[in-house]
């Protein structure tokens, strides 16, 4: 029996390696030469757009740079690159070049107090959202060509409070249908490219976010994650994202959330260049009564916390772990071990090779109702929908009928996958207690083409087991591997705890080096 599965193993092992770089020659064909985004046009332009967040902000209260230059600085880069990444739904907004000189008056005729700047940490920087996060009297699609030309009523919650802060948005980006797909691309929009290389995927559904934001052409983003949609285009692009824990910001206005569900995976978060920004934007979209539980302020110390790494998710149905990204938790390990003095220790979490069958159960339990998003109000015949696609006639990706069609297979057996999450929760929860974090493998290889995930898509289990434990994520860039593409990791904590993956992530990018440009830098 022992001889039996191993053999099995390795004969599943081999499918998987051999279908991998058989879709990679067959894609890279058919989609041709590599090409990346454009470098900015300037030296002094390239100099504001390669700032942090919190960089601009202070260059901008201390009236180093005014906000009008930064904003039209991105504004122009979208203008550029979008024609490339087409990661862009509604803006650049002409608004806010005038709200930047609006800020930059105020500014120069001392109309600000102190006390006031203090409550507007991000005065004049400019941010973009994803197109199913709800921005006042910009589109708001979801990626339907039935809702084309409708437009959001009011600010979604996150969207509010950044406004609130100072914060100039300046354009929405690209979804798959309704958030449910690991690719961006919709039969409005149409694809997203990655900027590291125009063929490969953005990931899904923050790609547009992700794009935007490792192509310089905003200060920050926001995203959304229910399956890794925050860590998964953070991961493939390159950047920095952060899944909060479960209830730490408010929902309102993303994807049609009320915010007052109680029981959902989903959570708001911020993507950036630096995780130097993760923390100070956390700060802003916290719920109120929240900070004096995340703590967000209290100093780490990296030399007196426990580290635990896990080697794979156990399920069959991904991909093996690649050798660079092997290497990239060898390098994680290492640094940590040097820096605590202490071993950083396996960790032999339960049922974890069950993460897909989890996160489709715990989808069927969230209060939306995919079909009917997808409709737009309207239920669908998924094979009637098929059928349409087969003739060319369907108003949606071949990934959203995938979806559909998954609505009506058999469902997982409830008790079972209860019973699983439970354990696994209660595991990791006692492991990490409030002084532990794990690091876990963002993917088993670094993005890949277009298309890709049509054939092969369980990947993405690597992200949605930690929306299944409503755990806090932190996605961190780790270099490029061979091909150029980013290779990352991530860093979990226990429920709340989201301050030592913030933490950690500052090392590691103080460490590694973090984010790298898709584009060369003019000197």
């Amino acid at each position: 029996m022992a001889f039996g599965r191993i053999l099995l193993e390795a004969l599943l092992t081999l499918v998987h390696i051999i279908s991998d770089r058989l879709l990679e020659l067959v894609l890279g064909w058919y989609l041709g030469p590599h090409k990346r985004v454009a470098t900015p046009i300037s030296v002094d332009q390239q100099v504001i757009l390669t700032k942090s967040a919190v960089e601009l902000a202070q260059q901008i209260r201390e009236r180093k740079l005014k906000s009008y230059d930064i904003v039209k600085a991105h504004c122009e880069r979208i203008e550029i690159v979008n024609r490339e990444l087409n990661a862009v739904v509604d803006g650049p907004f002409t608004e806010a070049l005038q709200q930047a000189q609006q800020i930059d008056k105020k500014l120069a005729a001392n109309e600000y107090t102190e006390k006031e700047l203090e409550t507007l940490p991000f005065l004049g920087v400019p941010f973009t959202t994803k197109d199913s996060t709800a921005v006042a009297g910009k589109l708001h699609t979801l990626g339907l060509r039935a809702r084309k030309d409708v437009r959001a009523q009011e600010d979604a919650e996150c969207v509010r409070l950044m406004k609130q802060s100072g914060a100039i948005i300046i354009a929405t980006s690209n979804v798959p249908e309704v958030n449910k797909w690991i690719e961006s691309r919709n039969m409005l929009i149409g694809c997203t490219n990655n900027p590291y290389d125009l063929r490969r995927s953005v990931g899904g559904s923050s790609g547009g976010e992700g794009a935007l934001i490792t192509a310089c052409c905003t200060g920050f983003g926001l995203g959304t994650d229910i399956g890794g949609s925050i860590r998964i285009p953070a991961f493939n692009c390159g950047v920095f994202g952060h899944k909060p824990s479960s209830g730490a910001i408010n929902m309102a206005g993303c994807t049609f959330r009320t915010g007052k569900e109680k029981e959902t995976m989903v959570a708001v978060g911020p993507m950036t260049r630096y995780a130097s920004d993760l923390r100070p934007i956390m700060k802003i979209l916290l719920e109120p009564g929240l900070n004096s539980v995340l703590q967000l302020d209290k100093k780490v110390d990296m030399k007196r916390l426990r580290y635990f790494y896990m080697p794979n998710n156990g399920m069959r149905q991904c991909n093996p772990i690649n050798r660079e990204t092997e290497r990239v938790m060898y390098k994680v390990r290492k640094h940590f071990e040097n820096l605590s003095g202490q071993e950083v220790q396996l960790a032999k979490v339960p049922e974890t090779q069950l993460t897909s069958k989890m996160w489709r159960y715990w989808m069927t339990q969230e209060p939306a109702n995919f079909n009917q998003l997808l409709g737009n109000g309207v239920e669908l015949n998924p094979f009637v929908e098929l059928f349409k696609k087969l003739l060319g006639q369907s108003d949606y990706s071949m990934a959203a009928i995938y979806s559909l069609i998954d609505g009506v297979l058999p469902k997982e057996k409830e008790k079972m996958i209860r019973a699983a999450t439970k354990k696994c929760k209660q595991f990791l929860q006692e492991l990490l207690g409030d002084d532990g974090v794990l690091f876990f493998h963002s993917s088993p290889r670094t993005a890949p083409f277009h298309y890709y995930p049509l054939v092969k898509f369980m990947d993405f289990s690597y992200f949605s087991l930690f929306n299944v434990l409503r755990l806090p994520a932190t996605q961190v860039p780790m270099g490029l591997d061979a091909n150029g593409m980013p290779l990352g990791i991530q860093v979990v904590s226990n429920h709340n705890n989201d301050r030592l993956c913030l933490a950690v992530a500052e090392e590691l990018e103080r460490t590694f080096g973090g984010w790298v440009p898709p584009f060369p830098l003019k000197k």
